[in-house]
């Protein structure tokens, strides 16, 4: 038996409707029908990706830095127009773009402090 994966990745926020808007708008992702009625979902090459509302009892604000110690990656052929939308909106760049293995990549902090990186090679 072999476990294959990651296939389905969220990550709880907030404001789920400015989460998804971000995610679809500034960052390009590919929004679906929102079948789940805590959660938007997002196509994402061979996975998918969501943001979701809190898990019952869990306190967002008193986790600290929300996703610390996991790094999130999205392929974008245009990593650098992804990076002056982000930029241009006042989205706060963690890494700055720059050329290596993976093409030019970045890391940006959403909304809710999670860090996601954009790569442009696929």
């Amino acid at each position: 038996m072999t476990t294959i994966g990651p296939d389905f990745v969220s990550f709880q926020v907030r404001d789920r409707e400015a989460s998804a808007r971000f995610y679809q708008e500034l960052v390009g992702l590919n929004r679906l029908p929102d079948p789940n009625p805590h959660a938007s979902a997002f196509s994402a090459g061979n996975g998918a990706f969501a943001v979701r509302d809190p898990l019952p009892g869990t306190d967002l604000d008193a986790l600290g830095q929300l996703g610390a110690g996991v790094g999130v990656w999205f392929h974008n052929d245009d990593a650098a127009g992804v990076h002056a939308r982000l930029a241009e909106q006042g989205v706060p760049i963690e890494q700055e773009p720059f050329e290596g293995p993976f093409g030019l990549t970045f890391a940006f902090r959403d909304p809710d402090g999670y860090v996601v990186t954009i790569h442009s090679k696929a």
